[in-house]
């Protein structure tokens, strides 16, 4: 544990120390803001505003800002040498890969935190079902850390980071449109198993609507532990090399 905890502090340092982090925080709070902003103008006082509307938009904003924070994860140690580095350090490949992730994840736990002023701000105008907001926070924040999984894999397949964000991004816009490229396959057992992989319903169907479901909870922390098995498998192959 005492070793995951110096890459976590490590990478979570790097993150306050990097310009596109605050960029990626100014981005988040401008959109969810301006999406808020139009949602409480539109209702007027005549509906109640959906406290999970933001959130919605958060997650599908987050398939193209996560590539940004976890591109340099690992592409930038393999290509300034220092993850050869670290694996002369007594540490083991799932201890360098579980602290990244959790530097991260715990970045994101930030930036979606900073969203609950728009949450203050409903419960001082009117109060939102609150249940429906923490069920919608608890499937973001699972959302997120499939997301950084995902996007670690191909960080750490790449040494040019440029490449890593956009292939991330790519990965992560068919794991969210997986309903539409499942309704285009001919087979039918396969199509049902390209749709349950799809990041849009198991979090827009269940959370979004103040539902905490087993079976969609179960497969973020699924594709999250597959994923970080697999990335720590590249790592560990570059020992080898």
């Amino acid at each position: 544990m005492r070793q995951i905890a110096i890459i976590f502090r490590r990478e979570l340092e790097q993150y306050f120390n990097s310009p596109i982090a605050y960029f990626v925080a100014f981005a988040v709070l401008l959109l969810t803001g301006l999406t808020f902003n139009d949602d409480l103008a539109m209702r007027n006082g005549r509906m109640a505003v959906d406290p999970a509307l933001p959130l919605i938009y958060l997650a599908q904003f987050s398939v193209f800002f996560v590539p940004l924070l976890t591109m340099r994860l690992l592409a930038e140690e393999n290509r300034e040498g220092t993850l050869e580095l670290l694996m002369t350090l007594p540490l083991q490949d799932y201890q360098i890969v579980i602290g990244k992730f959790l530097g991260a994840w715990t970045y994101y736990t930030i930036l979606i935190s900073l969203t609950i002023v728009h949450q203050a701000l409903l419960v001082w105008l009117n109060p939102p079902d609150l249940g429906v907001a923490f069920a919608a926070y608890i499937g973001l924040w699972l959302f997120g850390g499939a997301s950084i999984a995902v996007g670690m894999l191909f960080s750490a397949l790449n040494e040019n980071q440029i490449v890593a964000a956009f292939l991330g991004m790519a990965a992560l816009l068919i794991l969210w449109q997986a309903d539409l490229v499942g309704n285009v396959i001919s087979n039918r057992a396969l199509a049902e198993f390209v749709r349950s992989l799809s990041f849009q319903s198991n979090y827009s169907y269940s959370f979004a609507i103040g539902i905490v479901r087993l079976d969609h909870t179960v497969f973020f922390l699924g594709v999250t532990g597959v994923l970080l098995l697999a990335t720590t498998q590249i790592v560990q192959s570059r020992r080898w090399r």
